[in-house]
């Protein structure tokens, strides 16, 4: 199958590329590098260096044959996101609608999109809780707003158009290439500064949880979900959340165990620094993620230990 992977020289996208080509598709990726690296591209893709916004590229790539895409390219800061709504729009909203017309176009036989499982829902307000696809949707960020618009077109575009699509609300997804950079960059960060020598800083008393979920994973959840699309004729859907699957651990790791957890791994023997807590900062998150075992048959298989365990070696490697 010729895949099409956008973002795919970003940390999540380049290990779903790097999937697919294992299991020996054609994969295209596009990438405008504005946050993906060169580094992260496999050399078995063919690579277009292009925003997903640009109308004429994408009709250049989607003219040489596009069975499915995978749409993991994105603004991803939520600050930026609320500090500049707009921009945010068009890379994630606009940009989206763009594909989703050329994959029409084109006959696109299906359409993965990377939504989110944090933004979209909010804050889950009591720790332990698990939030089901149904869950009541409350962002409140537009990057939580640009993400759930987005399901809603693909929504659209599967009962005007029939194009069959999945989308794949992240836990927060870590590993190897992760950079430093937005709320699930925490273990890169205190990782990277354990690493130095140096003590991270906790944000508030440490006890706001988060489902963190290893990127290895995250790359065998989007081959479960290819192969979903394409063993399966899937009737048009009557609701928002039938397409939708959690993909996380179904458990919240509070940012102390967090922290315990990865200076074991490093043989860092300092006690965090404690500041106040951030504005905005959502308290607690956990997905349940029994529906995508149960319909794509995936579950996550590596321990937060282990995946730390590999994380760090990446770092300290790099």
């Amino acid at each position: 199958m010729r895949i099409l992977v956008t973002g795919g020289a970003g940390f999540i996208g380049s290990h779903v590329v790097d999937r697919y080509v294992a299991d020996g598709h054609n994969v295209v990726v596009i990438d405008d590098l504005s946050t993906g690296k060169e580094e992260n591209l496999n050399p078995g893709a063919a690579f277009h260096r292009a925003d997903i916004r640009d109308e004429a590229a994408l009709r250049v790539i989607f003219a040489d044959g596009i069975d499915y895409v995978n749409h993991h390219a994105a603004q991803i800061d939520v600050r930026r996101s609320i500090s500049d709504p707009a921009f945010d729009a068009s890379v994630n909203i606009s940009g989206t609608i763009n594909l989703l017309q050329r994959a029409v176009e084109h006959g696109v036989k299906g359409f993965m999109f990377v939504s989110s499982g944090g933004v979209i829902y909010g804050d889950a307000e009591v720790r332990g809780r698990r939030m089901t696809e149904a869950a009541e949707k409350r962002p409140e960020s537009a990057y939580g707003v640009s993400k759930l618009s987005v399901e809603y077109y693909l929504y659209m575009y599967s009962r005007v158009h029939g194009l069959p699509y999945v989308a794949l609300r992240y836990g927060n997804v870590f590993g190897p290439r992760q950079d430093p950079h937005g709320e699930a960059g925490v273990i890169a960060i205190f990782a990277g500064l354990m690493l130095r020598g140096e003590t991270p800083t906790i944000f508030g008393d440490g006890e706001q949880t988060r489902d963190y979920v290893f990127v290895g994973d995250v790359a065998e959840a989007n081959a479960s979900a290819l192969a979903f699309l394409a063993g399966n004729e899937l009737p048009v859907p009557h609701s928002l959340d039938e397409r939708a699957f959690n993909i996380g651990t179904g458990f919240g790791t509070s940012v102390n165990e967090l922290y315990r957890e990865i200076a074991e791994v490093v043989g860092f023997d300092e006690k965090a620094i404690y500041a106040p807590p951030r504005a905005g900062e959502l308290q607690h998150i956990a997905l349940h993620a029994e529906k995508v075992q149960r319909e794509l048959g995936f579950a996550p298989a590596a321990s937060l230990h282990e995946g730390l365990r590999t994380t760090v070696e990446s770092i300290r490697n790099a």
